[in-house]
This record gives C-alpha cells, structure tokens and sequence, in this order.
C-alpha cells in the first residue's frame, strides 16, 4: 500500500548556513495519527512546512501517495489540509466567506453543507457573519482549521493546533479529529501538550535538532522505554535502605515511611517478587502498595536529554 506520506534523505539548509532538517528518513501510513514531538527549534515546523510545499528542500525527495511534492506541485497540495501556528486570517472578512474562499483555492466547487457542518463541528457557526477582526485568538484559531477542513484534504498538518487555546476548544478540535480519523484522514500533529499526544496518537516521533531520534508505535515505545515504579507504604520508619537490599533500585522517602522501587517495564519482572520475599525475610513490613508507570513526557525528556549528549 502506498504511504500517504513518503520521506527520503531529507536535508533543509538555509542560506546562513544553517541545517533544520538532517536526512529524515519517514513514511506515513494512510489513515494514521502521528505525533510529533520535540523541543522548539528542533525543525518540527520547518519538516511541516517542506511537505507542504512551502519551504524548498535542499536535497531529498517527498512523496504524497505517491506523486513528487515538487513535479506534482499542484496535485499534492490539494491533497494537504494545513493549521498552521500563526493567526494568519483575512481580518475584514466575515467566517463564513474566509472560509468559503479557503475552498475555492483548491479548484473545490461551492458545498455550503459541508461548510455549514465544518463551522458547527468547532463551534463556529454563530459566529459565521462575523468579521475575523472581531474574534477571540481562540476563535480565530477554530476558523484556521476550519479554512483547513474546507477542501476535504486526504492528509491534514495540525502545528502546534491548541497553542494558547481555552480547553473547550480543544476539547471540539479532538472530537473532529476523532471523527476525521473514521473518515480515513491521515494526521500529523505537533504539539506541547504531551498528554494529547499520548491519547490520540497511533505512533510517537521524536525530533531533535533537526534529526529524527524516534519514529515508533505509542504502545510499543511506552513498553519498551517505560519504567514501572512500586511505591510501599511502611508500617515502621526506616532511616536507611538495609545494605542487603542494595541490588535493588531503590528511593527511601525523607520521612523514612515509602519506599519506592524502579524497574525496566522490559526486564525481569521476578525482582518485585524477590524484593518481597527480601524485605519479609529482615522483617519490614508494609501497609499499603501501589504502583506508577513513567509517562510519555517523562520518555520524551529521557530521549531528547540522550540526544544532546
């Protein structure tokens, strides 16, 4: 099956010498979600606006099912719905012609249900004869990936879309996104808030100056990056850790009362039986046990700290 996106030894340098992009390497699957992630200036924006078509690669090629981004110019941008990070709308324009002109572009014949829908979908269609000029920046923003949805795109870019937003926003923004993802819509987002990414995203890329360190399946990369933290709640106050559980990857809290043990979610998973049989064989007992897993963030700061060294 052919990729809706597919990247090849991808490099961007700009005239001051500058590389934003180092020989990205990616292919993503029609109908996927993907997530990426990395800290500012990592070339998230710059990799975005090269598919698009509206940064010139420096060598490399970009495919869009199939068809060269740079041939085929016209053919794969009609393909790209774009939200960009910039309020960039027609200040003296009402909702509703921004948005109509936005489909227009694209060679798209008028289909003001589809308009209608869009509008309604973000919570925009009261607003629909209103000039851009007078809206919230939250508002604004619904009206960017509404102009984004107006041509039906195959593959929609989502930079950085609840930047600076209200939660209900964000809250409509992922209920279209949930709904374009059962219509077949392939999406790629970057964002800050790490914990959307981790509920909406099928894979995790992570990029970091320029380079992808990271292309991988959420669920896979959480077992396989993740740790798993046992926290015990004692019954008597320990002032150290017994030198006979030092083999142990182990945190004494500062009241003496919880001890915590850290293992790989991969490893061998009999040291949490061990560690128990340890502890009842010197007599310290515990009241209460939970149990924590590392979270994307915490995984995403692991790697990026990783590829800095």
């Amino acid at each position: 099956m052919t990729p809706a996106i597919c990247i090849k030894n991808l490099n961007k340098v700009y005239d001051s010498g500058f590389q934003a992009l180092r020989n990205i390497n990616l292919d993503i699957k029609s109908g996927e979600i993907i997530a990426l992630l990395g800290p500012n200036g990592a070339g998230k924006t710059t990799l975005i606006s090269t598919i698009c078509g509206i940064a010139m690669p420096t060598s490399g090629q970009i495919l869009v099912d199939g068809l060269d981004i740079q041939k085929d110019y016209r053919l794969t941008r009609a393909k790209i719905g774009l939200v960009p990070q910039e309020l960039t709308t027609d200040a003296f324009e009402t909702v509703w012609n921004t948005v109509s002109f936005s489909r227009g572009l694209f060679g798209k014949a008028p289909k003001p249900a589809l308009i209608e829908q869009v509008l309604k979908d973000l919570s925009l269609w009261d607003k629909k004869d209103n000039m851009i000029m007078t809206l919230s920046g939250g508002m604004k923003r619904r009206v960017l990936i509404a102009k984004a949805l107006s041509h039906e795109p195959e593959i929609l870019f989502l930079d950085e879309p609840t930047a600076g937003v209200d939660v209900e926003l964000r809250k409509d923004m992922w209920a279209v996104i949930n709904t374009l993802r059962e219509a077949g819509v392939t999406i790629i987002l970057t964002t800050h808030y790490i914990e959307e990414a981790e509920g909406i995203a099928d894979r995790i890329g992570i990029i970091n100056k320029g380079e992808i360190i990271l292309i991988e399946d959420k669920d896979t990369l959480m077992r396989k990056l993740g740790k798993k933290s046992v926290i015990l709640q004692l019954r008597e106050k320990l002032s150290t850790i017994p030198h006979s559980l030092t083999a142990y990857d182990l945190h004494l809290s500062d009241d003496g009362y919880e001890l915590t043990y850290t293992f790989d979610t991969q490893g061998e998973r009999l040291g949490v039986t061990a560690l128990m049989d340890e502890l009842k064989s010197i007599n310290i007992s515990f009241k209460d046990i939970d149990t924590k897993k590392s979270s994307l963030e915490e995984i995403f700061v692991q790697l990026v700290e990783e590829s800095q060294q």
